[in-house]
């Protein structure tokens, strides 16, 4: 199945066809598409997957009823991501934005090696089960999982889990910064549709006893479409 070529220039009124976007940090999936939305003046607009508020980069956005019905084509491919993570603490979120459930000591931290980091990655790769996060679009019974979480209707044990595959996965970066007492790493991987990286460092955090959220998350590709590619929004 051949996939639509993407357009070069940014949206502007009138435009449809499939768009690179570069989203940014600290913005809504549903709010860069009624930007997009606005700039065209077309009222047909999708994306390809979502992204959290938190995560930056690479979104595939289809504008006119002609490319948001070629939505199937993007679906099930493979993404790849950057991301950051802190170990010491829980999130009800699973990242930085969210309310900290418990948090480790710098004894407990200071203690992780770069070795002992690689060998429990080591777990992680190929098709694994993973427990989708409560602050999720997931749907359960009709409902949001985030929106059942605020309300404390959802409970650990009622979380859906799938399976996914984790094609890459590199340790990049290891900082243990005994100043500020932090240990932060820099992770890249390559993914299946569906796969949450939140989720992902949560059990690595797990695995280690400590903790662990994300503080950064850059999607850089998302099957052969590259960030490189993709337009900035004003």
């Amino acid at each position: 199945m051949s996939q639509p070529i993407p357009q070069t220039k940014p949206p502007s009124p009138g435009s449809e066809g499939v768009f690179l976007v570069d989203k940014p940090s600290g913005i809504t999936s549903h709010r860069l598409v009624n930007q997009v939305r606005n700039l065209t003046g077309i009222k047909r607009v999708g994306h390809a997957g979502t992204l959290d508020p938190l995560a930056s980069g690479l979104m595939i956005i289809l504008v006119g009823r002609q490319f948001t019905k070629q939505h199937n084509k993007f679906l099930k491919l493979s993404k790849e991501y950057l991301c950051t993570a802190q170990f010491g603490l829980v999130t009800d979120t699973y990242d930085s934005q969210g309310q900290i459930l418990d948090q480790a000591s710098w004894d407990q931290i200071e203690t992780i090696t770069a070795q002992q980091t690689e060998q429990a990655l080591e777990q992680f790769r190929g098709k694994i089960e993973q427990t989708v996060p409560a602050y999720s679009a997931v749907k359960q019974n009709g409902s949001k999982l985030y929106e059942l979480a605020r309300k404390g209707e959802l409970e650990q044990k009622d979380l859906p889990s799938r399976t996914v595959e984790i094609q890459e996965l590199e340790l990049k970066k290891f900082d243990l910064n005994h100043t500020e007492k932090t240990l932060e790493i820099t992770l890249r991987l390559t993914v299946s549709s569906g796969t949450y990286v939140r989720s992902l460092v949560h059990d690595l955090g797990k695995v280690l006893g400590v903790g662990a959220i994300v503080t950064e998350l850059r999607r850089t590709r998302v099957g052969d479409y590259s960030i490189t590619n993709a337009i900035k929004l004003d």
